[in-house]
């Protein structure tokens, strides 16, 4: 093994999904050395997509194929700070993903956009309801970015990932049966809606006839032929319920790999690293200035990467870990509420009702698409009135028929055994007869729910562990129970035979053994005030002026929606930042 110094880059950019693919176009566009380093594995449509090997669940899904290998690096998990904190061992309540695409390979393909009040959630809040309202114990705080700022950039990451959708409202003016509760748009979607299955049409008409407004999902799996504004290619999806956990073997699902990655390739001036361990992020003398990374490569070597720019896009608590490893920021502390790098990590507050019915109603949930479905907004965000309530948030409600399979198996009625003769007539008797509705909803951020450095475990390479610290609190309840009520009223309008209602049960703590979602952020918040955000509006950090850190860990609490849409914006954003501001003079976009 040797230490190894490699030449001088205008910029390095620490990992590949979404944010380091669109980063790595947006600055060769604007001519500008580029490496990116990924610490997982090339991946590609091919091998990783060919059919019919890649829908192979028990390779993918079940022994964990695309994801993150936590024999070499995984986290430690806590409820709460004064418990012991043990190792992840094995991957289960989320999936974050590994290689190049990272999650964006393997993800659904919800396609979203934030709701302009969620960025300004804490004024907003203030606002209507009185300061009164929000708890001491929930830090809310503004985005520091609008959502016409934004819009733009919203557009463009559509029309990149070739979204198949229905607006509501283009320039003023209604142009269709969209989402009545969207923002206004500059643009319709790139392609227009996909068909949906027999579930979400069955939730369509019990929802409108409860009162509610359904609509189709925007969805980043092409309804048709279609080529992005860079020269990639996709083609009509075939439904074949093979989306999250799975490369697309069709390029129907949008990926990094398929809608960013065949144009960087023809760029003289991208390199892309697989296999590379960025161990830290180096600085100056001063601390304030990034000198560039060190990473380990696959043969050991230690090895130093020069750059006047770097790009922090790992996974959402990642970059948090990196920050912490690399002692950029104050950690935060959750006694006395100060510190930034770790602070308001969140996830995703999700409960669901599976309907029953009898064997001539035929569901077939092993078709379908990952951002396929028919949701309801009338109680996400803030379209309703919480004042009453006793809690902030909110959550869209679906049916996203993604493709239920063979061994991950479908939802069963209450009171099934789970082995023996009983449990396969169960399955036998209802696999093809339910459907599956979700609430989606948010999760607020907790003083007490963090990110830190493990003071008890080490990774391969000796690195202290990240360490989370994460709870279900009153406010979660609150809001889970209600939504359920809510998309009960749409359940009980299909006329099942029976329900199953999935909610959280006050002082019930969050489960690490199953399935949720990987919706995850915060730990790297963006907001307009430095004692209370680790990067500024333009997810600089207020640290380090030349390191700019983008992805979900931005996010000063959890959205209703799927992170990916407002990911991609942000990043749209701040590489217009980069591109127009910072490249030309250089240094902090936000005073101090």
């Amino acid at each position: 093994m040797a230490d190894l110094t490699m030449p001088h880059v205008d910029a390095v950019i620490i990992g590949f999904g979404w944010t380091g693919a669109i980063m790595a176009k947006e600055l060769t566009q604007a001519g500008l050395k580029v490496v990116a380093l990924e610490r997982g594995p090339n991946r590609d449509t091919y091998p990783q997509g060919a059919y019919p090997t890649s829908i192979d669940e028990l390779t993918y899904n079940t022994r964990s194929k695309l994801f993150q290998d936590m024999s070499k690096s995984t986290l430690t998990i806590r409820h709460k700070p004064s418990d012991q904190a043990v190792p992840y061992r094995q991957l289960a309540a989320f999936l974050p993903g590994t290689g190049v695409g990272g999650a964006g390979l393997h993800w659904s393909g919800c396609h979203w956009r934030v709701t302009p009040e969620e960025l300004k959630i804490r004024s907003h809040y203030e606002e209507r309801y009185g300061k009164a309202f929000i708890p001491d114990e929930i830090p809310l705080q503004d985005w520091g970015v609008s959502y016409e700022e934004l819009e733009p950039h919203f557009s463009f990451a559509e029309q990149v990932f070739g979204t198949s959708g229905q607006a509501y409202k283009v320039n003023g003016e209604i142009v269709g049966p969209g989402n009545p509760f969207d923002a206004d748009r500059s643009t319709p979607f790139p392609l227009p809606p996909m068909k949906n299955p027999y579930s979400a049409e069955l939730f369509k008409q019990a929802a409108t006839e409860v009162g509610y407004h359904p609509f189709s999902i925007p969805a980043a799996n092409a309804s048709g032929v279609y080529t992005n504004p860079y020269g990639c290619q996709m083609a009509p999806c075939t439904f074949c319920g093979f989306c999250s956990g799975y490369a697309c073997y069709n390029y129907s699902k949008a990926s990094p790999n398929v809608n960013i990655l065949p144009a960087l390739r023809q760029v003289p001036n991208f390199e892309l690293r697989a296999k590379c361990d960025v161990v830290l992020i180096e600085t100056d003398s001063t601390g304030t200035k990034a000198t560039g990374v060190i990473y380990v490569d696959e043969k050991g070597n230690r090895v130093t990467q020069p750059a006047d720019l770097v790009i922090l896009g790992a996974f959402a608590y990642n970059n948090a870990y990196m920050m912490l490893l690399s002692k950029i920021g104050t950690p935060y502390d959750p006694t006395t509420g100060e510190g930034t790098i770790g602070k308001n990590f969140c996830y995703q507050n999700e409960n669901s009702i599976a309907a029953f019915f009898d064997g001539d109603k035929f569901t077939n949930p092993f078709v379908g698409a990952g951002g396929n479905g028919i949701a309801c907004d009338d109680f996400n965000a803030d379209h309703f009135d919480h004042g009453p309530l006793g809690f902030i948030g909110g959550a869209p409600m679906w049916v996203n028929q993604a493709g239920t399979k063979p061994i991950g198996g479908g939802p069963l009625p209450a009171g099934t055994p789970s082995w023996g003769s009983a449990w396969k007539k169960a399955v036998k008797d209802n696999y093809t007869h339910v459907v599956s509705m979700n609430a989606h909803g948010t999760n607020m951020p907790d003083r007490e729910n963090y990110l830190d450095l493990d003071p008890d475990y080490t990774d391969y390479l000796g690195r202290p562990l990240l360490r989370l610290t994460f709870n279900w609190h009153d406010n979660d309840y609150k809001m889970a129970n209600f939504m359920v009520d809510k998309m009960g009223a749409i359940a009980k309008a299909m006329n099942p035979k029976a329900m199953k209602v999935s909610a959280k049960k006050p002082g019930e703590p969050f489960d690490t053994r199953h399935y949720q979602t990987t919706h995850m952020g915060g730990g790297v918040i963006m907001g307009t005030d430095p004692t209370k955000s680790a990067v500024n509006r333009y997810l600089q950090s207020w640290d380090v002026s030349n390191l700019f850190v983008v992805g979900s860990s931005a996010f000063p609490q959890g959205l209703g929606y799927n992170p990916t849409g407002t990911v991609a914006a942000l990043t749209y954003w701040s590489a217009k930042a980069i591109r127009e501001q910072y490249l030309k003079n250089p240094g902090p976009l936000v005073p101090v």
